[in-house]
């Protein structure tokens, strides 16, 4: 694919993640790709995350379902209200990952009218340029009481808390391993240099974490990988779910993200993995340009999330397509009040394409999953017709 050539500005800070990424290597030896991925996302000042370059919207790389409007927070509002409510005004709200701020915007505004404002609204966001934006966003955008209870916070709660956990499109973004079979042996992705100082990737032999993370998927699915199979995985998941939510005693977390279940994640067919580059807003499969400048992706392997949201506690309340679950979520009757509200015909016109390109098939409304967990309740505080939609017995 032919790719928009990048400005000199952000090029010169390719070029300089680039020389961090060749001395790391020369320094230790061959990369393992999840390494290479973490510095290209998330390098201070220099990746893709933590530099200055605009991600999300048009102007970006690529569009969120905040980004299209705020019926997507709002039908998240009408599924977490009931928990916020019984949890009491002590209740927190932590958004894993802020983005534009986009999501935080609408989704406080709606509580406020609702009448259900969480003590706090915490963001754990690692990039300092993204935090920078967010403070921006909310402080123009929201009532000064309300912009009082948004918190910034550069880890996980230390201490016990209650309330709701959000994380829009972060699991896809958390460093994958990428593995392959070779003579019926599991081998890591790394990445080395050519004569010329190029990246390559390189297979090397998994180490045991690795190993043991491709042989139970195997074991699960009932299917042995076939050599010259290349894919995902997230060996760290279980660990990475147990820091961001071990803190949270009671309370429900809501993960929304695009990927499959584990049968259809590791299907034969999908024999080179599932992820993707994006550069304004083309999709590509070359994660060895553009360092820092393209966003890197992976699906999700939402039995793997389920495995890891179980091992750290948690039940599963839900399983639903991005569809289903903001259908459930009031997104028919939002759409009505508001379109018979819209000043303008182009207003109502917005409102249609939001809601297709939140709820059509080949848009996000399959492509895209919501998953829930609870814990600490007798009974889950949820929406009737969110655990009604409930296809969890496809992990």
């Amino acid at each position: 694919m032919k790719l928009p050539l990048p400005e000199a500005a952000e090029r010169a800070l390719s070029d300089q993640l680039l020389a961090h990424v060749r001395q790391e290597i020369a320094s230790n030896g061959p990369m393992p790709f999840s390494r290479y991925m973490e510095r290209c996302l998330y390098a201070p000042g220099l990746g893709y995350y933590s530099a200055g370059k605009t991600k999300f919207g048009e102007a970006g790389d690529f569009i969120t379902a905040p980004e299209l409007g705020d019926l997507f927070a709002r039908c998240v509002v009408r599924t977490v209200q009931p928990v916020l409510e019984a949890l009491g005004p002590e209740a927190s709200f932590l958004e894993l990952g802020g983005g534009s701020g986009s999501f935080a915007e609408a989704a406080l505004l709606a509580l406020s009218a609702a009448g259900s404002l969480p003590a706090r609204y915490l963001i754990l966001e690692p990039s300092a340029d993204l935090r920078e934006r967010q403070r921006d966003r909310l402080s123009a955008s929201l009532p000064g009481d309300t912009f009082g209870r948004v918190e910034w916070l550069d880890g996980p709660p230390a201490e016990d808390w209650h309330g709701v956990l959000f994380a829009n499109e972060v699991i896809d973004a958390l460093p994958t391993t990428r593995f392959t079979m070779r003579d019926g042996e599991v081998y890591e992705e790394h990445v080395v240099l050519d004569g010329e100082g190029n990246l390559k990737r390189s297979d090397r032999p998994a180490d045991a974490l690795v190993g043991g993370a491709v042989r139970h998927v195997e074991r699960d699915t009932g299917r042995e990988f076939p050599d010259g199979y290349r894919s995902e995985i997230l060996p760290q998941l279980p660990f990475w779910m147990q820091a961001v939510a071990g803190s949270l005693t009671s309370g429900v977390m809501l993960f929304v993200d695009y990927g499959y279940v584990r049968q259809e994640f590791y299907l034969p067919e999908r024999s080179d993995g599932t992820l993707m580059a994006h550069y304004r807003h083309r999709a590509h499969g070359d994660a060895y340009i553009l360092p820092g400048l393209q966003d890197l992706t992976a699906s999700v392997d939402f039995t793997a999330l389920a495995e890891a949201g179980n091992n750290a506690g948690f039940s599963l309340a839900a399983y639903v397509p991005q569809a289903q679950f903001l259908i459930a979520s009031g997104l028919q009757e939002l759409f009505e009040s508001d379109f018979v509200e819209a000043a303008d015909e182009g207003t109502r016109m917005k409102l249609a394409r939001q809601v297709k390109r939140l709820t059509l098939p080949d848009e996000m409304g399959e492509r895209f999953q919501a998953m829930l967990f609870a814990r600490g309740f007798d009974a889950v505080p949820l929406p009737a017709d969110v655990l009604l939609a409930d296809q969890g017995g496809r992990l």
